[in-house]
């Protein structure tokens, strides 16, 4: 059973930047996506500061985020990246089952890549991603940087909203939804 310490708070930055986008989304009546919690069982508290210290996973994860954009079902889950190389390895096999069964009802599901090193936010359709993991004798293991589709970079607005809406744009028209 997987655990959780402080090591399970690596992405929590780049989800407190999703949030507020998703924030200023809602109130611009553009969208309502709303971050899912993993459910977790307390094993330790910390007594001064009431505080989770250790816990376990009841279960595994769907995707972060969920919603609604001006009618278009989505959902996404955010991706930390340390370096220049995005490993595969990083997508779970029950969350591409979960969006692969997400858009067989008609939504759009996708991954929100933060290359941390380079300050830079790519959105990775499921598309792109399974051709990646879809159980090839040779697939890619890692997706570089100089890799990525340039076209699909999520413009950073005011340096705190990452727009990802504008490239779903993109990708829900060339889905012809």
């Amino acid at each position: 059973m997987a655990t959780w310490n402080s090591r399970g708070l690596r992405g929590s930055t780049l989800e407190e930047v999703i949030n507020i986008t998703n924030d200023k989304f809602r109130q611009s009546n553009l969208a309502l996506v709303t971050k899912i919690p993993t459910p977790i069982k307390p094993v330790k508290m910390d007594s001064m500061s009431h505080r989770i210290t250790l816990a376990y996973f009841e279960e595994k994860s769907t995707v972060d985020y969920v919603g609604v954009v001006q009618g278009i079902p989505i959902c996404f889950d955010a991706k930390n990246c340390e370096s220049d190389t995005f490993a595969m390895s990083n997508l779970h096999e029950h969350q591409l089952k979960y969006m692969l069964d997400f858009e067989k009802q008609g939504g759009v599901a996708f991954f929100l890549v933060y290359f941390a090193k380079r300050n830079v936010y790519y959105y990775l359709t499921l598309r792109e991603a399974t051709y990646h993991v879809d159980g090839r004798e040779e697939f890619k293991k890692h997706i570089s940087f100089d890799e990525i589709d340039k076209d699909y970079i999520i413009p950073v607005e005011k340096n705190l909203y990452v727009n990802y809406l504008k490239i779903l744009e993109k990708d829900v028209n060339y889905r012809g939804i």
